[in-house]
């Protein structure tokens, strides 16, 4: 079955999931005063779900794999910011758990889609070396 929509997207769904996570968690007194935290998170959350949405838009294979790069930093980016929410007690061990595993599945989700683009890059342009290595 050929996926026509983004919203028909298992690691778009679940990215949705990972925004829902976020707002909710960002709403309790103390957390919605530290508007910085709570904007940054919004951001990564939002960007990590419009990426993968704008990637199935793209016709490209290096346009695709370019967006969900970003998807999964946005990924990455809110599990360091939960950090910060948990050391000021903003959020709880349960509550940084349920964000942290959620963008943990995301991650998994864009990672899987990258190495299958990778592989269509290779496939495409035999001349060029293997993909692209990750940054250490």
């Amino acid at each position: 079955m050929a996926i026509e929509r983004f919203e028909d997207l298992k690691s778009w769904q679940e990215a949705r999931k990972l925004m829902q996570i976020v707002y909710r968690v960002t709403q309790n007194a103390p957390f919605k005063e530290d508007r910085t935290l709570t904007w940054q998170l919004w951001d990564a959350a939002v960007s990590s779900m419009g990426n993968i949405g704008e990637a199935h838009g793209r016709y490209s294979f290096e346009d695709k794999r370019r967006l969900l790069d970003v998807s999964l930093g946005s990924c990455k980016e809110i599990q360091s910011h939960l950090y910060v929410a948990l050391d000021q007690a903003y959020v709880d061990q349960k509550e940084f758990d349920e964000a942290y595993r959620q963008a943990d599945v995301v991650g998994q989700l864009i990672n899987g889609t990258i190495n299958n683009l990778d592989r269509q890059i290779t496939k495409r342009s035999p001349g060029k070396s293997g993909p692209r290595q990750k940054p250490r």
